[in-house]
């Protein structure tokens, strides 16, 4: 059964910065897409960046300018650098990988991380 570790979460002050990282349990030989979703108490689960094998990259539009996402293939282990952070950004961060593989030939699976959970106070 194959897990999605994140790391990374914690509290910090508005206008700080943090880094997330998510890797799965298992060693994957490929992944199609990994990325971070995001929900806030009371509220739905939302995209924040996503990064595709091409590397292809998008951003919710609250994450331009202010979040990175990144991908070391070698570690199959996504980043999400955040910057500026805002208390709005308080939320709990999952993460998600989409077609992951971990035998050549399987078919790929999508698998949900626990989540992480980021705390911005002012």
């Amino acid at each position: 059964q194959v897990h999605l570790v994140e790391s990374g979460g914690d509290s910090v002050q508005a206008g700080g910065s943090l880094t997330l990282s998510c890797a799965p349990s298992t060693s994957a030989v490929s992944i199609n897409v990994m990325g971070w979703y995001r929900q806030a108490p009371g509220k739905q689960l939302e995209l924040v960046a996503k990064i595709s094998s091409a590397p292809l990259t998008y951003y919710a539009e609250f994450a331009k300018g202010r979040f990175t996402i990144s991908m070391d293939n070698a570690k199959n282990t996504v980043y999400l650098q955040m910057n500026s952070l805002k208390p709005e950004d308080t939320a709990v961060y999952r993460c998600k990988a989409e077609g992951l593989s971990v035998a050549i030939g399987t078919r790929g699976t999508d698998y949900w991380g626990q989540g992480t959970q980021v705390t911005v106070f002012s």
